[in-house]
């Protein structure tokens, strides 16, 4: 069961830039914490980028000072706005929630609620 919906996906050239939104399907959704993964061909799911209700955030190494995610509280809405794009950032990328706070890089495990994706490609 889908309870999240990713959006603003796509394919642009090295150094473009990016903004997807990451919006509740239903009435009800764990929103407690945030985040977005993200899935490429050969690779493990990777934790890129984590927010909680009061805004504190974590970013995996490789997309600090490009990527930022943000949130709209009363919508319960997360966004992840990509600069400064590289090929390497090409992957599938999900949102995903969780029902308790937390701002570190978890696990896909410790999400219970996923989105069904959103393709990125950069080339």
């Amino acid at each position: 069961h889908v309870q999240l919906v990713e959006s603003g996906g796509g394919s642009v050239q090295t150094g473009g830039s990016l903004r997807l939104s990451c919006a509740p399907s239903g009435l009800s959704v764990s929103d407690s914490s945030m985040a977005w993964f993200r899935l490429s061909p050969g690779k493990e799911p990777e934790a890129v980028a984590a927010i909680r209700r009061d805004d504190l955030t974590a970013y995996t190494d490789s997309v600090k000072g490009r990527f930022t995610i943000s949130q709209d509280n009363a919508k319960k809405t997360v966004y992840l706005e990509m600069n400064s794009l590289k090929p390497e950032d090409t992957a599938m990328y999900y949102c995903a929630a969780r029902s308790s706070w937390s701002a570190h890089l978890l696990t896909a495990s410790e999400y219970p609620t996923w989105g069904q994706g959103t393709q990125v490609t950069v080339s």
